[in-house]
């Protein structure tokens, strides 16, 4: 390992000590290396603007930062045990290079604010995969509604329960990863703030120039406290799986949904064989293996959110405690966005079993239209309620699924599906 940055002539290193301080940190800081990189370049900058770096000097160093942003994609250079993480690899880069300029690098920064501004980068990277894998899912469920609907038994407490249809059951989905997407947006507005300049938590005693910094990097507004900047971490970290996790409860409804109808007892839905595996001691199973991961993909971004949660028990200022938060971090997004991917090719191959789903509407479930329908013509509901239960398994005498979902014009509803307002709610979101 290089020598830490912390690094004092009279302090004795001791290996396992190290080891056990850097632990994973440099292999994780490789998900947030290009973005400390950048963030470097815009520091850089900042310090060139007062005069703490000469021009040519914060030329070179910039050059520098390029290459080494370039090797990395590469591979010609690893971010590994050589160094205690990835700011410390960008530091004994640039004074391998340029020496005293490399030296100079870290003059108004602290590690504290440069993984900040990295991870926070990287936040909102995260958000807009987010944003664009609900908007995806959401524009699949939204085509698919516009086909013509099949009838599909709507369930409550999964008893059979009333007359739906296919395009109500994708509107449904539909309309919750639109607003998936915009929980999505919404977050990333929340935490697009710069913490890059607040140094270790209360500042330097230089003016160093975060406004530009702040353009530089993209960021809506400057993070002023640096005091918040430290409290924030951990806190941005748990929204931004928070907007993961909510889409992954929606998921894990779709997916229960389609655990149920794919076995042989419903019979509803038939997905593409790339979506199940075969037993491996039973030569006729197919089990929907993808469904059912799909299905517990939210346990894992629900437990990375735990475990930062549970680091949070802290004072203000740093401490090393959230080294920590970094893999569940990383875990948690790559697992739920992983999840998420697969989505829109699944709905928009899977196919649904249009007779099993027929078969399924019994009699007894359009009681409720009944009850309605002499409602409306005068009858106090209760009374009306009353009178289609005692005759409920007869009520379909006359009537087809059609007849009902023609019937339900409430909004939303079987006949009234508004999907040209859920479109128009998923284009805002590009406005």
């Amino acid at each position: 390992m290089t020598q830490p940055l912390w690094q004092k002539s009279d302090i004795k290193i001791d290996a396992k000590i190290m080891q056990f301080l850097a632990g994973d940190d440099v292999l994780l800081d490789r998900e947030f290396f290009l973005h400390d990189i950048a963030a470097s370049q815009a520091h850089v900058e900042g310090l060139a603007n007062i005069g703490v770096v000469g021009a040519d000097e914060a030329i070179a160093l910039k050059r520098e930062l390029d290459a080494l942003a370039e090797d990395f994609r590469s591979g010609a250079f690893v971010l590994d045990d050589r160094y205690e993480d990835g700011h410390s690899a960008i530091e004994a880069r640039l004074t391998e290079r340029l020496g005293d300029a490399g030296r100079r690098v870290h003059t108004g920064r602290s590690r504290n604010d440069q993984i900040l501004v990295a991870t926070r980068l990287w936040l909102k990277e995260q958000l807009a995969t987010l944003q664009t894998h609900c908007r995806a899912i959401a524009e699949v469920c939204l085509a698919r509604a516009a086909q013509p609907a099949l009838p599909l038994p709507g369930y409550t407490h999964l008893q059979r329960a009333v007359v739906s249809s296919t395009g109500m059951w994708f509107a449904g989905f539909a309309e919750g990863f639109i607003d998936n997407a915009l929980r999505a947006r919404q977050t990333c507005a929340w935490i697009d703030a710069n913490p890059l300049g607040t140094a270790a938590g209360y500042g330097v005693n230089l003016k160093l120039d975060r406004e530009h910094t702040t353009r530089t990097l993209g960021f809506a507004r400057m993070q002023i406290s640096p005091i918040y900047a430290q409290l924030s971490r951990g806190k941005f970290e748990m929204a931004v799986l928070e907007a993961i996790a909510s889409a992954l409860l929606d998921l894990r409804r779709l997916a229960w949904d389609l655990s149920l109808f794919t076995t042989a007892e419903f019979n509803f839905v038939q997905l593409p064989s790339e979506y199940t595996t075969g037993s491996s001691i039973m030569p006729n199973k197919r089990n929907p293996d993808v469904i059912e991961l799909l299905r517990a993909s939210y346990a894992s971004v629900a437990a990375a959110r735990t475990e930062i949660e549970q680091l949070l028990s802290l004072p203000s200022g740093y401490q090393r405690d959230l080294q920590f938060s970094k893999g569940s971090l990383f875990h948690g997004c790559r697992h739920g966005l992983g999840a998420l991917a697969l989505v829109p090719d699944l709905l928009a191959r899977m196919q649904w079993n249009a007779p099993a789903m027929r078969a399924a509407i019994e009699p007894a479930m359009y009681a409720t239209d009944v009850a309605i329908e002499q409602a409306a013509a005068g009858v106090p509901f209760r009374d009306a309620y009353r009178a289609a239960a005692e005759t409920a398994g007869s009520a379909g005498e006359g009537r087809t699924p059609e007849d009902s979902l023609a019937a339900r014009t409430s909004p939303g509803a079987g006949n009234d599906l508004r999907l040209d307002e859920l479109r128009s709610r998923l284009e805002q979101l590009d406005v």
